[in-house]
């Protein structure tokens, strides 16, 4: 091994320390251009050139452009392959998985890869000159022309996964609002309350809009029924109205689930009676009310049943919570 000398490797030994500072810089320097630089070698090269490398050691076996061409392709394959296994163990489709899945993967291909190539009689060993590595004076008009064709189709696909990565479309637009219990769960909702019994839910909001928005909540206490496939409004009482502006936040599908805004409301009821108290979330400009807005009025009747229509449609993001108010 020794006699043919560790330059011989130079590439194999390259992916396997690549693939090993990979795992450094997305840790220590999550935000370098070499996570994206060497990533992309990474994914899209290192698991398939490692890979031909160890099953064909030989330079007869396949031509330099050969091997490049299989390279991409195999990595192709490989990568997702990895990452459907994944999938089936705890582990799951994450970050951290699949760079340790595959970094060692390129890692034990490639040091397979140098003992295959150290046992060869006539190993592949790539060079830098571009003329040498192609094999060019070799080729005949055809090959070169195919040879052409393929670099650019390889160079054109780098080039385009790389402006898609560096400059990435927004994602789906949308807004999380929810309602929990006192207790910041999905559970122990106040829905049965004596007359001025206090009932408390935590309402929340993020915005993955992103731009700026300004978030109108409105409060309403419905009284309605469903008669032939209709909603009937018997009486809807303005309750309450606040407002919060928010900030874009990313979708973080690594780390842990975080609230951007929360509210802790705490409210009674005047009025016995079974209700929905519908909390209706608008962003931007609010539909305008028949009249001033004053509590426990009652806009049954009036255009503002449009709301309440609308969130029950689900024109509207609304979420309600079913109430039976008794008299003390």
């Amino acid at each position: 091994m020794e006699a043919r000398g560790w330059r011989s490797v130079w590439d194999l030994i390259a992916i396997a320390v690549l693939s090993a500072l990979l795992i450094l810089i997305i840790y220590l320097f999550p935000e370098s251009i070499l996570r994206k630089v060497i990533g992309l070698a990474f994914i899209l090269f290192f698991p398939g050139y490692s890979f031909i490398t160890f099953l064909f050691p030989e330079r007869k076996e396949l031509d330099t452009i050969e091997r490049v061409a299989l390279s991409f392709g195999l990595s192709i394959a490989i990568t997702p392959l990895i990452g459907l296994a994944l999938n089936y163990t705890p582990f799951g489709i994450r970050l951290t998985p699949i760079l340790l899945s595959l970094s060692a993967f390129n890692i034990l291909f490639s040091s397979l890869a140098i003992y295959r190539r150290f046992s060869a009689r006539d190993p592949f060993i790539p060079r830098m000159d571009m003329r040498d590595l192609l094999e060019w004076d070799e080729m005949s008009r055809l090959d070169k022309a195919l040879t052409v064709v393929l670099l650019i189709a390889i160079f054109a696909s780098i080039a385009t996964l790389i402006y898609v990565i560096t400059t990435p479309k927004p994602g789906e637009k949308f807004t999380e609002f929810y309602i929990l219990g006192p207790e910041g769960k999905a559970a122990d909702y106040p829905t049965k309350l004596w007359v001025g019994q206090n009932g408390t839910v935590i309402i929340g909001i993020v915005n993955h809009e992103y731009r700026t928005v300004n978030y109108t909540v409105e409060v309403w206490l419905v009284n309605a029924t469903f008669q032939n496939n209709t909603t009937v409004i018997h009486h809807m009482y303005f309750f309450d109205r606040f407002n919060v502006t928010l900030n874009h936040t990313p979708v973080n599908i690594e780390g842990n689930w975080t609230p951007q805004w929360e509210m802790r409301y705490t409210f009674s009821i005047d009025k016995p009676g079974r209700y929905k108290m519908w909390f209706l979330l608008f962003k931007g400009e609010v539909p305008p009310l028949p009249s001033k807005a004053e509590k426990m009025k009652d806009y049954a009747g009036t255009e503002a049943e449009r709301r309440i229509l609308d969130a029950v449609e689900g024109r509207i993001q609304s979420l309600n919570l079913n109430l039976v108010v008794r008299e003390i």
